[in-house]
């Protein structure tokens, strides 16, 4: 059930968000759902950076311990969790501002189906070439912003007018919450928690 809701988002998105609207299912699915997928790019990562080495430009590959490829990917994925609960939040917190009152279970369906694309764009590190994987990102970055405008008015029940300034607090705070992972890495890291490189 949650491999369909990922291939109707590739396949029909706006059919698809319809669809869930109208199940709403369980706190759970959706919790299960972001769970899974938020599995993707953090097992490919650990594989890339203990077992392919990175590429950056024409240096050798870079790579990482065993312990410190574990460690990096289990911090992603908390990392990734944390970050979809904080923009569930955020979207159920700013919601009466536009006029709409989702529950905590539409919050949660919005952030986890609109970052799945972030999410799955993961797979890309199994070719780890900096630009490539760059590349795949963004283009997941843009197809989940693509993914959030046309399900705002959906599940939110609102005119697509005001969607659209909704989905662009939404974008802007998910940005904020990216910088803030990104400078809270860097915090981890001067302090004494840099990952630990091979030879």
């Amino acid at each position: 059930m949650i491999l369909n809701h990922i291939w109707g988002l590739y396949a029909h998105p706006v059919e698809e968000w319809k669809t869930i609207d109208q199940r709403h299912e369980s706190l759970r699915f959706s919790l299960s759902h972001i769970l899974f997928v938020a599995l993707i790019p953090c097992c490919v990562a650990y594989y890339a950076s203990a077992h392919l080495g990175w590429s950056i430009g024409a240096r050798e590959s870079i790579y990482l311990t065993q312990n410190s490829a574990v460690a990096m990917a289990i911090a992603m994925y908390i990392g990734i969790i944390g970050g979809v609960f904080a923009l569930s939040y955020l979207i159920h917190w700013m919601a009466k501002t536009f006029g709409a009152s989702p529950t905590l279970t539409q919050s949660l369906e919005l952030a986890a189906y609109t970052s799945t694309p972030v999410l799955m764009s993961g797979v890309a590190a199994f070719y780890p070439e900096l630009w490539f994987v760059s590349m795949v990102f963004l283009a997941g970055v843009a197809y989940s912003v693509y993914l959030l405008y046309s399900g705002v008015p959906i599940l939110m029940h609102i005119p697509e007018e005001r969607g659209f300034i909704y989905a662009s607090s939404v974008v802007t705070a998910g940005l904020i919450l990216m910088v803030i992972l990104m400078a809270g890495t860097a915090i981890v890291w001067t302090n004494g928690y840099f990952p630990t490189f091979v030879g």
